[in-house]
């Protein structure tokens, strides 16, 4: 009887979020870091010497899981800004803010598919971006 009572208690799958209260606490800086990093991983790919060695490929796989987790965590941090904190007020005041989120969202699948420079700068850029819009709205 109690198995089955937790069972049908328990959660069916796991969630994470900011915060569902809301809480108000919001901030664009560990999106901006997470572009960051996509940028210096990027970089730190293309110095990595094309020896075959096994140190190389190594520190490439590491380096590309670094990038991928980054990217996907600023998505992550942009989307909880974007449906928690943007308010329809902001949109008015920014007309710009709904493309720029789609448009950074889209940046950071881009650095995901590739080892481009030019691509993970427009991340960084896009979401700086929606960093500098951000804390527009709080003055």
């Amino acid at each position: 009887m109690t198995f089955n009572l937790k069972n049908s208690l328990a959660p069916r799958r796991v969630v994470h979020a900011h915060c569902d209260i809301p809480c108000g606490i919001y901030d664009p800086h560990e999106a901006q870091l997470a572009a960051q990093t996509v940028e210096t991983m990027v970089t730190k790919i293309k110095a990595l010497p094309d020896d075959g060695s096994e140190a190389s490929r190594n520190s490439f796989a590491r380096m590309v899981t670094v990038k991928e987790q980054h990217a996907e965590r600023v998505k992550h941090e942009v989307q909880v800004l974007w449906s928690d904190y943007f308010k329809p007020e902001h949109l008015e005041k920014f007309p710009e803010l709904h493309d720029l989120v789609w448009k950074t969202l889209k940046a950071a699948s881009a650095t995901k598919q590739t080892v481009d420079a030019e691509k993970a700068a427009e991340l960084r850029s896009k979401v700086d971006e929606v960093a500098r819009i951000f804390w527009e709205t709080k003055k």
